[in-house]
């Protein structure tokens, strides 16, 4: 015989609209009242309905083709299920990543998805997570650990491996100045990124290979600012935080009267779709998007349906798709 709110009220002795405000995680309700409905449910096996309840996605990359493609994944995983994706385009000079949540969670929502948002940023406000364990909606984070102390589901490319794969690929082909266009400072994929590609050209005999990580934006701008002092140095290939910086760098390699790959080579990282089409095709590293939105799905569900999902990080290997951007460096 299937439960219903009437047999939960009744056995946590209150009122049918108190079991609805604890079901859609609505304030109004204390923390005993709530914990004796929850236990109700428990005790009783109900489950929770989630037909129509929405799920948000905040990110501050909407534009970037990756980001953008995670998030139709993570659609296609819970749609099937009742939940609906909610994005949440929380970029510099917008609507703030605590307002989209805050009013988010006041209209019922199931759960947070943070797509390279703030759990991205060291020292990031921890305000909003514990707004939301207060109001005992689930969360979880993609490329990014959330501040100490903040325990949930994270799930993230591997960066160390992903600057492991550049690397390897270029000093294969001969490169030894090798440079690094990266994203900016106290950003944590970006942090460990540059921290890989420490190790990978360490381990390769390659001294004093912080004078070749120049720091910068996520975007096609940041990437060809990078590209300067790099070549200044003598690079001859440039491994790039994201493929928007590295076809910033193939701009500006360009505009310096050279070519790609002829004289530098270069490589990018994401692996969106559009890095096919490009001129000329662009070798990059490819984050799993496919496997990522798979398992934060997965998790979604389990967290909305009371079930526990293991806290911490789960790293994902990236894929190394070579194409028209790297080639032997000049002379060899």
């Amino acid at each position: 015989m299937k439960v219903g709110i009437t047999d939960v009220a009744a056995r946590a002795q209150v009122s049918e609209a108190t079991v609805s405000r604890v079901i859609n995680r609505r304030q109004g309700v204390s923390k005993k009242t709530r914990d004796a409905v929850e236990q109700a449910m428990a005790e009783l096996g109900y489950e929770r309905q989630t037909q129509g309840q929405l799920v948000a996605v905040v990110t501050g990359f909407v534009s970037n083709p990756f980001f953008a493609d995670v998030a139709e994944r993570i659609e296609s995983a819970l749609a099937p299920h009742g939940l609906k994706t909610v994005l949440c385009p929380a970029f510099p000079g917008g609507v703030p990543e605590p307002e989209f949540i805050s009013a988010l969670v006041d209209k019922g929502v199931a759960a947070v998805v943070f797509l390279s948002a703030s759990n991205t940023l060291e020292g990031a406000d921890t305000d909003t997570y514990e707004m939301l364990r207060q109001r005992r909606v689930p969360y979880v984070g993609i490329n990014g650990v959330f501040a100490d102390g903040v325990p949930t589901p994270v799930f993230s490319t591997d960066d160390v491996l992903a600057a492991e794969l550049a690397v390897d690929h270029l000093h294969r082909l001969g490169h030894r100045r090798i440079g690094m266009a990266s994203g900016p400072s106290g950003n944590h994929p970006a942090d460990r990124r540059v921290r890989g590609f420490l190790a990978a050209m360490a381990r390769r005999g390659i001294e004093d290979a912080e004078r070749w990580v120049i720091r910068q934006s996520y975007s096609v701008e940041g990437g060809q600012a990078a590209v300067a002092p790099l070549l200044a140095q003598g690079a001859t290939a440039i491994v790039a935080a994201s493929d928007y910086m590295a076809l910033g760098a193939i701009r500006g390699i360009r505009r310096q009267g050279r070519s790609v790959p002829d004289d530098v080579s270069v490589v990018g990282y994401d692996g969106s779709a559009i890095t096919e089409f490009t001129d000329p095709p662009l070798t990059t590293v490819r984050q799993p998007a496919d496997r990522l939105a798979l398992e934060v799905g997965r998790s979604v569900l389990a967290l909305v349906g009371g079930r526990e999902v293991p806290d911490g990080e789960l790293l994902f290997d990236p894929e190394l798709v070579i194409r028209a951007t790297t080639a032997p460096p000049p002379g060899e």
